[in-house]
């Protein structure tokens, strides 16, 4: 998946849209925090927002690309509660905002095999 020379910069670019969109809007990321999570859905929303934006620095520079993809990975596993929960709570939504919901749980799987087919061909280079 990670063929492209760019693929790394698209994905740090991804991350840091996301990571930017949660401090720029960042009650519509509240109500998708787990309530099992210690503390305020606000400081969770603020710390996702900057460890994507780190994630995305960390792709962005050669010296740091492989580390920051595996985090990137971990990240996108890490965070799928979250996503799971938006869906159950946005089941009775409009069809258009209910399918938005449900299509970004298999959405993860390709985000976290391109993080890793980044830090797979970043091996042994620096």
């Amino acid at each position: 998946m990670s063929r492209s020379p760019r693929s790394p910069l698209l994905l740090a670019g991804l991350l840091a849209t996301a990571g930017v969109a949660h401090f720029a809007s960042p009650r519509s990321f509240d109500a998708t925090i787990p309530q099992a999570l210690p503390g305020r859905p606000r400081t969770w929303t603020y710390a996702s927002g900057a460890v994507e934006l780190a994630l995305a620095g960390g792709l962005a520079l050669p010296r740091t690309r492989r580390t920051a993809a595996l985090a990137t990975a971990a990240f996108f596993v890490g965070v799928f509660p979250a996503n799971v929960k938006m869906a159950v709570d946005w089941r009775h939504r409009p069809a258009p905002l209910k399918a938005a919901a449900l299509g970004r749980l298999p959405l993860q799987l390709p985000l976290v095999l391109w993080a890793r087919s980044i830090a797979k061909n970043t091996e042994g280079q620096a």
